[in-house]
């Protein structure tokens, strides 16, 4: 069943029904020239992907080129000593300012009463272990204290 074509192949005939504008030579070599559409689509693709191939490597090498010199003018431009501030001083100034920030984290020690009242919240805790609810009183007395400390702050820092 598949051993033979089912359609004979034929060759291109050129046959026009009326006179051509068309030279006999011409006829005759497009007849005999092997090669189809296939392969001269083949031919014209490879050639589309040389041309893009070649102008990507131009691309690239402008990119590159243009890459280097920006590179170039900064590498220049970190060691002019002029008005803007280098990466060198930027660095050093976050650096020191890292210091002082560390220098100010000091804990300071709580107030007497803000600190009894924690410790009455903390005991009353430890009491009533299964009923936390009974220490209410003692919660709304050290949140009291905690604001007197908070008001006291914020006056300080206003003014």
């Amino acid at each position: 069943m598949g051993s033979a074509e089912s359609k004979p192949v034929s060759a291109h005939m050129w046959k026009a029904s009326g006179p051509s504008g068309i030279s006999q030579d011409l006829v005759d070599t497009l007849q005999s020239s092997n090669e189809t559409d296939v392969s001269r689509a083949k031919i014209i693709e490879t050639q589309i992907q040389a041309r893009v191939a070649e102008e990507l490597k131009k691309l690239q090498q402008h990119e590159n080129d243009a890459l280097r010199v920006a590179q170039e003018k900064l590498s220049g431009a970190e060691y002019k000593d002029d008005a803007g501030p280098t990466h060198y001083t930027v660095s050093k100034e976050v650096e020191e300012m890292r210091k002082m920030l560390e220098a100010r984290k000091q804990v300071r020690p709580l107030p007497e009463a803000v600190e009894g009242a924690r410790n009455e919240v903390i005991r009353c805790l430890r009491e009533h272990d299964r009923r936390p609810l009974d220490c209410w009183q003692e919660v709304e007395n050290f949140k009291a204290e905690v604001k007197k400390l908070e008001k006291g702050w914020v006056e300080k820092v206003v003014s």
